[in-house]
Formats: C-alpha cells, sequence, structure tokens
C-alpha cells in the first residue's frame, strides 16, 4: 500500500501547486483528495487575512451527505477562539475524537461517530484546519489513518507557503522594475559589442529618443571618435570583471551636447561568462556649466540613497528566493526524474538563479563603500596594476615600476586604492600628450612627528612615488590640483586626483604634489604598513568533533523553517529563534548549541552581537552568518574569524549542508 500512497501524495502536491493561483481550488482539491485516500467526509477550513475563518471546502464519498455536512460544520466568519481552534494552535497536533464528542461536532441526525481534526500550519504560523468525518457506528481513525492525514495537511501548507512566497517574490520583482524606471539616471544594458539591450525612460530624455527606439541602437552613435574608442577600452575593462567610472561627451538626437558621467560594470550570467556591461548615466551639464558645489553634493546624496535603497532591496529580495529555492530544491530531491514536478522545481530553481543575478548586479550597481580590507604586499599591488597602468597611458608612454621585496604590506581595500593609482596614471598621460616616461617607485620610511605635513600620519610607512616628465605645474595650480571639481581643461570633472586623494585620506594616508612648468610632477603617497603577523597560516582549522545541536536565529520566520527544513533530515537537533535576544535568554539559562546558524542584519541585535554575546558562554562555539547581502557590501560590520563562515542567499540545502560540513566537520550519523 506504501506506493500508491507515495504516488497519490505526489499527484497531489502536483495538483496543489497547479491551483496555487486560486484558493477555493486549492481547498477543494485537498479535501476531494483526503477524502478519496482515507474514505467518508473530509473538509479544508482556513484562515482569511483578517483572521477568521473562510467558507469550508468539504467532499463526502456520499454525495448526499456532503451538503449537510458543510452546513453543519462551517465556521465562516468565526473568530479561530474556539476549544479545538486553540489547541490546534498551540499543540500542532492532530485532535482524534469518537462517540460522544465527535457527535457534537454537528447536528445529531448527521451521526459523526467519528472525527479527526489536522492543524494546518503555513509559514510557522496556524492557518486553519483539515477535518476529517465518519457516520458509521462504533468508527475510528487508525494511526497510519491519522499519519496519511497529517501528510494531506503537510502537502496542503506548503502548497499555500509556495503560493504566498510567489506572490511576495512577484511584488518584489514589480518593485524592482519600477525602482529602474524611476530612478532619475539613465539605465543602459550593453552587449559586448555596444548595442543596448535595455534602456530606461530617463536615459530617452538625455539621447533626445524614446527609449523604445534606443533598443538594439549602438551607443557609439552618440560619441565622437575619442568617445567610442574611449567606450571600447571601458567595455574591455569590464570584460575583465572591473567597473569603470568616468566622465564623456554625448551627442543627442538633435544634434545637441551634453556633458554626461559614466558608471559602467560587467554583467555575467550564471557561468561568469561576460555578456556586457550595465551603465548609469548621469547628465552632468548643468552642473558643470554651473561650476556649483553644492549641485554636485545633492547629486551625491541622491546616488547614496538609491544605493542604500537597492541594498535593501536586494537583501528582501534575496530572503525571498531563498524560501523558493529551498523549497524547490527540497520537491526537486524527492520528485522522479524526468516527471511534470521534477520539471516544475527544476523551472523554479532556474528562475531563481536569474533573480539571483539580478539582485548580485543591483548590489554592484548600488554599493559606494563598505568593502573589506585585507593585508596587500607592495609588490603583489604594484605588479597587479602593471597592466592596469600600461592600458591607461597607452603605447606612447614608457612605464617603470621599481621595488624590492623588503616593502612592507598595507591594511587597505584593494579595489579603491588600485582606482587612486590609475587616477594618478590617467593624469599623468594627460600632462604627455607627446609621450614621455611613468616611474613608479615604493620604499619603506619611518616618519617622525614634524616631519610631514600637520595632521600626517607618522611612525612604520610605505612611500609610493609616481613621476612623470609631463608639462607639470605651476605653483598656484599644485596648490588647487587635489581640489574637488577644480581642473585646467575644460572638459575634465576634476575628480581624478581628488578622488585619490581622498581614497588615500581614508586609508590614514598621505599625499603630496611635487611639480613645475616643463618639469613634471611627482605625487608623494605615504600610507600606514600593516602590523606583521607571525605564525598565521591562514587556513581554517578542520573540527574534528561531530556537530549535533543546531541554533538557527533568523527574524524572517519563512527563512527560519526553511533552514529547518533543509538540514533536519540530515540528522541535527534543531532549535529556532525568531528573535536573537530570545536566543541569547535560552543559552544563558543553559542551552548548549554545537553551530549558531544565524541571518548577519535583524532589528533587535545583529549577527555579529549576537555571536559575541552567546560565546561569553560558549568561547569556540561555530557560527555560520547568512545574509541577503553580499561579503562586499557587509563591510566592516561583519568579522569573519577562524571559527565562522558567511553563506549568501540564496542557497540550496546542498550549499548549506556544505558550508556547515566545512565549518564544522562531519554530520551526526541518522538514526534509523
Amino acid at each position: 500500500m506504501a506506493y500508491p500512497l507515495r504516488y497519490a501524495l505526489a499527484d497531489l502536491a502536483l495538483a496543489l501547486s497547479r491551483a496555487a493561483s486560486d484558493p477555493a481550488e486549492v481547498r477543494s482539491t485537498a479535501a476531494r483528495a483526503a477524502a478519496d485516500m482515507i474514505g467518508d467526509g473530509a473538509g479544508v477550513q482556513l484562515l482569511r487575512e483578517d483572521g477568521r475563518y473562510e467558507e469550508i471546502a468539504y467532499h463526502h464519498l456520499d454525495n448526499e451527505r456532503s451538503d449537510p455536512l458543510a452546513l453543519a460544520l462551517n465556521r465562516a466568519g468565526q473568530a479561530p477562539d474556539d476549544e479545538y481552534s486553540t489547541t490546534l494552535a498551540a499543540s500542532r497536533r492532530p485532535i482524534v475524537l469518537a462517540g460522544e464528542s465527535a457527535a457534537a461536532l454537528a447536528n445529531p441526525e448527521l451521526s459523526i461517530t467519528a472525527a479527526v481534526l489536522i492543524p494546518v500550519i503555513v509559514d510557522n504560523t496556524y492557518s486553519g484546519l483539515l477535518i476529517l468525518t465518519r457516520h458509521t457506528p462504533d468508527a475510528f481513525y487508525s494511526t497510519p489513518e491519522v499519519e496519511l492525514a497529517r501528510d494531506i495537511a503537510g502537502e496542503l501548507s506548503l502548497a499555500m507557503s509556495s503560493a504566498r512566497a510567489q506572490e511576495r517574490l512577484r511584488v518584489a520583482e514589480e518593485r524592482y522594475r519600477r525602482v529602474l524606471e524611476t530612478i532619475p539616471e539613465g539605465v543602459l544594458q550593453l552587449d559586448p559589442n555596444g548595442v543596448a539591450t535595455y534602456a530606461n525612460e530617463p536615459i530617452g530624455v538625455v539621447l533626445g529618443m524614446p527609449r523604445a527606439e534606443l533598443v538594439g541602437v549602438s551607443l557609439r552613435g552618440f560619441l565622437d571618435n575619442v568617445g567610442q574608442k574611449e567606450l571600447d577600452r571601458r567595455i574591455a575593462e569590464c570584460k575583465t570583471g572591473r567597473s569603470t567610472v568616468g566622465a564623456t561627451r554625448l551627442m543627442r538626437a538633435d544634434g545637441s551636447r551634453r556633458s554626461v558621467r559614466i558608471s559602467m560594470m560587467p554583467v555575467q550570467d550564471e557561468n561568469h561568462e561576460f555578456t556586457g556591461v550595465l551603465c548609469m548615466i548621469t547628465d552632468t551639464t548643468d552642473h558643470i556649466d554651473a561650476r556649483g558645489l553644492k549641485r554636485q553634493l545633492d547629486h551625491l546624496r541622491r546616488l547614496d540613497s538609491l544605493g542604500q535603497l537597492i541594498g535593501g532591496l536586494s537583501h528582501d529580495f534575496n530572503n525571498l528566493m531563498t524560501v523558493v529555492a529551498g523549497s524547490a530544491d527540497m520537491i526537486l530531491s524527492s520528485a522522479e526524474e524526468g516527471s511534470s514536478h521534477y520539471q516544475l522545481a527544476k523551472d523554479i530553481l532556474d528562475a531563481v538563479g536569474t533573480g539571483r543575478t539580478l539582485t548580485h548586479q543591483l548590489l554592484a550597481f548600488g554599493r559606494s563603500e563598505g568593502g573589506r580590507p585585507e593585508v596587500i604586499p607592495i609588490p603583489d599591488l604594484l605588479t597587479d596594476v602593471q597592466a592596469l597602468f600600461s592600458r591607461t597611458l597607452g603605447e606612447h608612454i614608457g612605464l617603470d615600476l621599481a621595488f624590492g621585496p623588503e616593502v612592507w604590506p598595507i591594511r587597505a581595500e584593494r579595489g579603491p586604492l588600485e582606482q587612486a593609482l590609475v587616477n594618478l596614471a590617467a593624469n599623468a598621460r594627460d600632462a604627455m600628450l607627446h609621450g614621455g616616461m611613468v616611474r613608479v617607485t615604493a620604499t619603506n620610511k619611518v616618519i617622525e612627528p614634524g616631519q610631514l605635513a600637520e595632521g600626517a600620519p607618522t611612525g612604520k610607512l610605505v612611500h609610493l612615488v609616481i613621476t612623470d616628465t609631463g608639462a607639470g605645474m605651476a605653483e598656484e595650480v599644485r596648490r588647487r590640483a587635489l581640489e574637488p571639481f577644480f581642473t585646467t581643461r575644460p572638459t575634465a570633472a576634476g575628480l581624478g586626483l581628488a578622488t585619490a586623494a581622498g581614497i588615500v585620506h581614508n586609508l590614514g594616508g598621505h599625499i603630496e604634489l611635487e611639480s613645475q612648468p616643463r618639469m613634471g610632477t611627482t605625487v608623494h603617497i605615504y600610507l600606514p604598513a600593516a602590523e606583521q603577523r607571525g605564525g598565521t597560516s591562514g587556513e581554517r582549522q578542520r573540527r574534528t568533533n561531530v556537530i549535533g545541536r543546531v541554533l538557527i536565529v533568523e527574524d524572517q520566520p519563512d527563512v527560519a523553517q526553511l533552514v529547518r527544513r533543509l538540514i533536519e533530515p540530515a540528522g541535527y537537533e534543531i532549535a529556532v529563534a525568531t528573535d536573537a535576544l530570545m536566543a541569547v535568554t535560552e543559552v544563558a539559562a543553559g542551552a548548549r548549541p554545537d553551530l549558531l546558524i544565524t541571518d548577519v542584519v535583524m532589528p533587535t541585535m545583529t549577527g555579529p552581537e549576537l555571536a559575541g554575546a552567546l560565546r561569553t558562554h560558549q568561547p569556540d562555539l561555530p557560527v555560520l552568518y547568512m545574509s541577503g547581502y553580499t561579503a562586499a557590501s557587509l563591510g566592516p560590520q561583519l568579522h569573519l574569524d577562524e571559527n565562522s563562515m558567511l553563506l549568501e542567499k540564496p542557497f540550496t540545502r546542498s550549499t548549506l549542508l556544505g558550508a556547515i560540513r566545512s565549518l564544522c566537520g562531519p554530520q551526526p550519523p541518522v538514526s534509523g
């Protein structure tokens, strides 16, 4: 009998997934399945959004009994405050009735002699019940029949949870589209040849063409020869995985010209193959003409708000996709390959992969700062940027790098530091239109107080020197060269040197310019040396003890329960908390989990704060962080030690269990 029932449950799950968009059909399908599989009568009564019961869906094998029993058992419009409802919500276990207690459910003439009430739990919340009735004398429900009824209620719960998650996913996708369509900046997506594959409404205003006509048009048509070469260079740089930012001039469809600032980032498919670039185009004509610092600052604040908005939406979207991906993965693992529900689950996972790519694009698109600093050996840094320098300088300018292996390392975020060095190389190139030489050297310096300008760092510093043989600068120009928006070239934005100086200062360093007309320019950069730590292997020490008890802390109940369902079959003993303070209280009272799985960003206490509080009781407690943000977006608020890891959402069962094994070692043996 086990095989037919298993197939019947699989058919029920498929039927419920197909009916997910029609709540009435879902109730009716579940009621009919329960009546057919267990016998006699079955009804489904769920709660509405206002917390009261909706109309019951009841089916009896004897059609003449269906309507009278549905009328007698219906509690539509009533609150779930009766004895049976409160017991089901509290215990989440079936209630089995027989004899007088069963007969009391309806009028005596309906002759209910046995009944079972099964709670329907959706996203960890009581959402209604499944009721079974029998009417022959001395009738009862056996334990296998009650368990089968629980399985049917479980399939109903999964269908309702999936339907709600898909609806939230649809709403989130619509919010993303609305963001891209309403932001004031123009957005273009280009293929590797520079042809537009997507355009939002504001970019049509910038270029003077309706957005519908821009798709399929090359951006080169709006650029002069210099701009076209610059576009090719930027696309080639994006192809290597790097984002670029720069200013240029666009010619609109009516022949007028606009000054714009273009931010370009690479777009990759699920196989990490380069498929094009995503461009954010900001019209800066009014800012450049007015030379108004206030307008520039307002614009930067708007971009920062946009980055925060996109980051928050991406986090919420990744939480939703985690539930969808995890549920689909569970269905896929239990379905027969080649079956219709196997294909449906696979289609859902493919769609989640597309959504994950979109969120990562938007996170990179909106992120302005917050990366993770690292210890960088200077020889590695200069070797890595040598290719960037060569592309920036061009073939007519020579490059000479001079450094020794004894140069101290520094602690910095690599991306901005490389950006600062490339900005300085670009400034040197612009000063050597007819060719020349750029020389970069790195040495160790011990600076005493007073040797450099006021506020400059002292102690052990790395001294980087970038020297060019260009036109040089007059003294009055040199004094202002590091000011934002100061430039002597009418087509420049005046942010290259200022950006480089800002990055150096943010790293705790100091920058100076030395220059004379026709004698070239020398840029001195002083950066604090990183502390030397001896004897660290840099590798996580693998744990050898078996992890059995797992504490899951996640403020989103649907995500918390999904994580429970994903790892429960592996044999872990699991406790779930949706409030970090509750978890702290339980551990302080004596609970001793072997592993903490926690979200990073939570309302009352962050994941790292929770881990710190629990480690006061268990110093060696391993921590697996989950987050809808990427590691780079979380920045310094998340510090990973040798006993912690970060798992980015969305994830599947295999990636979650793999992370646990990598952090903690083997799984506990599954009993049975």
